[in-house]
């Protein structure tokens, strides 16, 4: 499956709009760009998810995911590499889209990015006033990114 995406940082307050919020947190058995794979806890579900390397712009890349139990996501989160995902995700819904927008802490602390999934890289779409910069294909905003070098350490 391709997965279609563009990210772009929060300028503004978007908390007014928000439908829904649920906690993120997610750790990576491999950090391969070609293949990363994740293990995420999202509220009371949980997923392993691989995805493939992006394109030319960053907003298109292959992407696979598995349902998994709790207690398997757990289990596997023990031998994932050091670091961890710990995020709020908010759905904010622009018709005819919903924005996820991931509010970032622990050592991400400060980081709000908005993402959009669309069916096409050239779509349009509204851009609510508290959308900022597009930041879509800037690797430093890769989850598995800011991990290894988390949001803090960026001086």
């Amino acid at each position: 499956m391709q997965e279609i995406e563009r990210k772009f940082l929060v300028k503004g307050d978007f908390r007014p709009f928000v439908s829904k919020s649920i906690r993120i947190v997610q750790g990576y058995l491999s950090l391969v760009p070609e293949r990363t794979v994740r293990v995420r806890i999202k509220g009371d579900k949980s997923f392993l998810t691989i995805k493939g390397i992006g394109n030319d712009s960053g907003a298109s890349r292959f992407e696979f995911e598995k349902e998994i139990t709790v207690a398997e996501a757990a289990e596997l989160m023990k031998i994932c590499e050091l670091g961890v995902i710990d995020k709020v995700r908010h759905l904010v819904k622009v018709e005819p889209y919903v924005f996820e927008v991931d509010e970032f802490h622990g050592e991400n602390e400060g980081l709000i990015v908005a993402e959009i999934e669309l069916s096409d890289e050239n779509a349009a779409f509204s851009k609510p006033e508290w959308l900022g910069e597009e930041v879509t294909g800037d690797t430093r905003y890769y989850n598995s990114m800011l991990m290894k070098n988390p949001f803090t350490k960026w001086i």
